[in-house]
């Protein structure tokens, strides 16, 4: 096993937390034979493909790249599935793994995983987005439950190039809504003297079921000219309604390296209008990664640079409970006083 990361967090009927997991598995040797193996699901199994070493780019450990093609084409060095752990009502202690209860790729579509899981709870059922990796596309696809332990899939509901999807835990105006991410390789210019930075940003997006999507005209988080956490931003947590708003935990990333430095900010969203920012930070971080806390695993550190990629919030009394990915490594658990979000 590579790691288990970027956990999705929820309360379930009987107070209990549910984490689930995305659980990252590698070959142990990946380069052999003057090849590079990536792993891929197919209906008959999983199985094993190979691309000779000159002819890829293997800077980021996460990926490697096959340079000279017409599009940009990266393969994984891993393959991710979901694991559902339940946790005390404190988010301390273990209570049982649901093996029985994996999520895993059964379609061509996730022929290389299944990852980062945001849960909801909207009309008293769970709502549950990951992101799906395939050579046919890279979307996002719905599972529903009842109980937050039994998982009912739904199929893909954003296309290719729209990941870190989030649900809001509660309607508007009686709409499902969500953040989006959508990604791509072209980009139009910000005008000059623009406080914005051109590139991904999070988006908007309504719904009526959850199942069709059209996207909000008014941008959300943006990057921001000149800010160092500008490279890439996204969603992380589900926005839950507190008295200031909506608030959501988000990323940025400072370029560093091949993959860059992932922090946690936040936001609060107007209750009513949420692509109003009535509050919040985007300079200084709410979470950055802790070697501290990977210190005992230290010897299965892989990535060049600190990530911290939270991706769930469950609230804790005078506290919210959030729930991160550090170094796509461990899952991270971190008590916040509300009144740092006031």
């Amino acid at each position: 096993m590579l790691g288990a990361f970027n956990p999705g967090l929820v309360r379930l009927p009987d107070g209990n937390l549910l984490l689930m997991v995305r659980v990252a598995e590698a070959l142990a040797e990946p380069v052999a034979g003057g090849a590079v193996r990536s792993i891929r699901w197919t209906p008959d199994g999983y199985t094993l493909d190979a691309w000779p070493l000159d002819q890829v780019d293997m800077t980021d450990p996460r990926q490697f790249e096959l340079p000279g093609r017409a599009h940009r084409m990266l393969a994984l060095t891993s393959l991710s599935w979901l694991l559902p752990v339940e946790l005390s009502p404190d988010g301390r202690q273990v209570v049982a793994v649901h093996y029985d209860r994996a999520i895993e790729p059964v379609a061509s579509w996730q022929q290389f995983g299944i990852e980062d899981a945001r849960i909801s709870r909207i009309d008293g059922r769970y709502w549950m987005t990951s992101c799906v990796v395939g050579s046919e596309r890279h979307g996002t696809a719905l599972h529903v439950s009842e109980d937050g332990i039994a998982w009912m899939p739904q199929g893909l509901v954003l296309d290719h190039q729209n990941k870190d999807m989030v649900l809001f835990e509660g309607r508007i105006g009686g709409m499902v809504m969500a953040l989006t991410r959508p990604l791509g390789e072209l980009w139009f210019a910000e005008p000059p003297g623009s406080p914005f930075a051109g590139g991904p940003s999070i988006n908007l997006a309504r719904s009526p079921d959850g199942l069709h999507w059209k996207p909000l005209e008014q941008p959300l988080i943006r990057p921001r000219a000149g800010s160092p956490f500008a490279m890439k931003v996204g969603g992380g947590t589900p926005p839950v309604l507190t008295d200031g708003g909506w608030l959501t935990i988000w990323h940025g990333v400072e370029r560093r390296g091949a993959v860059g430095v992932y922090r946690s900010f936040w936001a609060l969203l107007d209750a009513h209008e949420p692509w109003r920012i009535v509050g919040g930070d985007d300079e200084v971080p709410l979470l950055e990664a802790s070697p501290a806390l990977t210190a005992p695993i230290a010897d299965r550190l892989y990535l060049p640079s600190p990530v911290v990629f939270s991706t769930g919030i469950a609230d804790g009394g005078d506290h919210w409970i959030v729930a991160s990915g550090e170094a796509d490594l461990a899952c991270r658990m971190s008590f916040i006083p509300k009144a740092r979000f006031a």
